[in-house]
């Protein structure tokens, strides 16, 4: 057993393969671009058994996952009534506000009327 000296000795590993099997990163620009095309497609997610897509900066559901058909249905419906009475009320808050308008109007003439009787009666005295 020597006293300064290790007899323990392990062979040399041999030299690792490389970490990609695919020759792609080999190929020239133009061919990778041939070979893996310019798009590569929306990226598109699978969660719980519903499946979305990425598009114009939101998540789009291709599926409906857990809302029934019949629940879907009656969302859609709700949604229409709730559009049309907002548009409805849009409406009666245009009427109203040309309505004060009108009444404005009508108030500031009767005001510069009277000021101008005012005057004129103050004229002849």
């Amino acid at each position: 057993m020597p006293f300064f000296g290790n007899t323990f000795s392990p062979k040399k590993t041999p030299p690792r393969k490389s970490a990609s099997l695919s020759n792609l990163h080999t190929l020239d620009r133009s061919t990778r671009e041939i070979e893996l095309g310019v798009e590569y497609g929306a990226p598109v997610m699978n969660i719980g058994g519903q499946s979305l897509t990425f598009e114009d900066g939101q998540w789009i559901s291709e599926s409906s996952g857990n809302v029934s058909g019949k629940e879907l249905q009656r969302l859609k419906k709700r949604n229409l009534q709730l559009e049309e009475e907002n548009n409805l009320l849009k409406l009666k808050v245009e009427v109203l506000l040309d309505m004060l308008s009108e009444t404005t109007a009508k108030t500031l003439l009767i005001q510069k009327e009277l000021e101008d009787m005012k005057s004129n009666t103050r004229r002849r005295k």
